[in-house]
C-alpha cells in the first residue's frame, strides 16, 4: 500500500516538472546526435525511469535494509541505460534518482 502512495504522489511530480521545465532531449540540442531508441514522451528532465528505480529501491531499502542493495545497482543501471540510450542528460537522471529517492524517504517518514 505504501509503495502505491509513493507512486500516487511520484507521478504528478514527475508530468509537472516534465511540462513545466520543458527541457530539451539530447538529440535535439547536441549538433549530429542520434538517440539509439524514442523517448516516450517530448520533455527531459526529470528522468521518469530512474525516478521510479530509485524510488522503487527507497521504499525496499527502508523496509528491508541492506538486502535492497540489489535494487540500488539495478536502479543506477537503469539511470545509465537512459543516458546510453541517448534519452537523457546525466543531470536528468542524478535528478530522478535525487527525487525519487526523497520521495520514498517522505511516504516512510509521514
Amino acid at each position: 500500500m505504501l509503495a502505491l502512495l509513493a507512486f500516487a504522489i511520484e507521478r504528478p511530480i514527475y508530468y509537472v516538472l516534465k511540462n513545466v521545465l520543458k527541457r530539451r532531449r539530447p538529440p535535439e540540442v547536441v549538433p549530429d546526435f542520434t538517440s539509439i531508441i524514442r523517448a516516450s514522451d517530448q520533455f527531459s528532465f526529470p528522468s521518469g525511469h530512474t525516478m521510479a528505480a530509485f524510488l522503487l529501491a527507497g521504499l525496499a531499502a527502508m523496509s528491508i535494509g541492506v538486502a535492497a542493495f540489489p535494487l540500488y545497482i539495478w536502479a543506477c543501471l537503469v539511470a545509465a541505460s537512459r543516458v546510453i540510450l541517448g534519452v537523457h542528460f546525466p543531470s536528468d537522471t542524478i535528478a530522478g534518482a535525487l527525487l525519487g529517492t526523497s520521495i520514498a524517504y517522505g511516504v516512510v517518514t509521514l
